[in-house]
């Protein structure tokens, strides 16, 4: 193994360390609180799992992809993704997956033609690249289509979501990677974007990617676009699973064991990683009281640029 490799796996080990620690001091500090938080729990799950059979009784089940439970694919360790059947979804969090407790919890919401998007990924790949493959974190990938407007009538938000989907289906530890690819390729807005042809040939070319002729099918077919409608909905109209953030109000909107990233831009590597530190610390001490359905704070009056979705609000 060459210098540079070890050195990156130290730094990697380093980085996991400083997380857990951060997060059993914060669970030590926490830990009276664990059982006002259970019940708290078992309350709200009562609630939801009425609701979901009151309205799984009404409404006929969509069709949605596969692991993506919760409309988000989760990536843990070695970029293996946590499985999930599909079926009718559900506001809850996600399936739990075999991740420690003192792992991170990374979410995004992106849209595949948002700029600032493509600019988060790029600058900050390196860094969450070593935090999953390590185990210190998960990340779930929300794919969202709220720029259909600014293709040029092709939809490109809406296909490139469905072709998310697709890959969550048929190859999903292939996901990280085409996710890179996916922002890597961007088109500009204002453009027709990527065809449907262009999109699959991306496809193939992702590292590890299998079932090419399923997914080929899915991506032309548009099988899943019903269901980027309705996530995107369910994204920007909330509440989001497992935050204190009530909905999508911009893209990218970055959540860090719940709490949102209130980034500055040009992003840097450097401040996304003092909010994770940061966020890892915090994060056992709301979760003593916080709840699975969050409740949306009072609203108000936006400042210019913060209900724009596709570009960030202000801190």
């Amino acid at each position: 193994m060459s210098d540079t490799g070890r050195n990156r796996r130290r730094e990697a080990a380093r980085e996991k360390a400083q997380l857990a620690r951060r997060r059993q001091k914060r669970r030590a500090r926490g830990a009276r609180w664990a059982i006002q938080g259970a019940i708290a729990l078992v309350v709200v799950a009562v609630v939801v799992v009425v609701i979901v059979v009151v309205r799984g009784s009404s409404q006929p089940s969509d069709r949605t992809p596969q692991n993506m439970a919760g409309d988000g694919i989760t990536i843990g360790q070695g970029f293996k993704a946590v499985r999930a059947g599909a079926g009718a979804v559900t506001r809850s969090p996600a399936p739990t997956s075999t991740a420690k407790a003192d792992t991170v919890q990374i979410t995004v919401y992106s849209d595949y033609l948002c700029p600032f998007c493509a600019s988060f990924e790029k600058t900050n790949d390196s860094y969450i690249r070593q935090l999953v493959d390590s185990g210190a974190a998960t990340i779930t990938f929300h794919p969202i289509a709220i720029l259909n407007a600014q293709s040029q009538s092709t939809k490109y938000s809406q296909r490139a979501a469905n072709a998310a989907a697709c890959v969550a289906t048929y190859s999903p530890d292939a996901f990280f990677d085409f996710n890179a690819a996916m922002f890597r390729r961007q088109p500009a807005e204002g453009t027709p974007g990527l065809t449907n042809a262009q999109l699959v040939s991306l496809i193939e070319g992702v590292n590890g990617v299998t079932n090419t002729s399923r997914i080929e099918k899915c991506v032309d077919a548009g099988t899943f676009s019903s269901w980027v409608t309705d996530a995107t909905t369910r994204a920007v109209t909330g509440p989001l699973p497992g935050s204190t953030l009530a909905k999508v109000k911009s893209t990218p909107t970055i959540l860090v064991d719940g709490a949102p990233y209130k980034f500055s831009t040009p992003f840097t590597t450097s401040e996304f990683r003092n909010f994770v530190v940061t966020a890892a610390g915090n994060s056992y001490n709301d979760s003593a009281t916080a709840t699975p359905t969050p409740t949306p704070t009072p609203s108000s009056t936006p400042r210019p640029g913060n209900t724009k979705i596709g570009t960030p609000a202000p801190k």
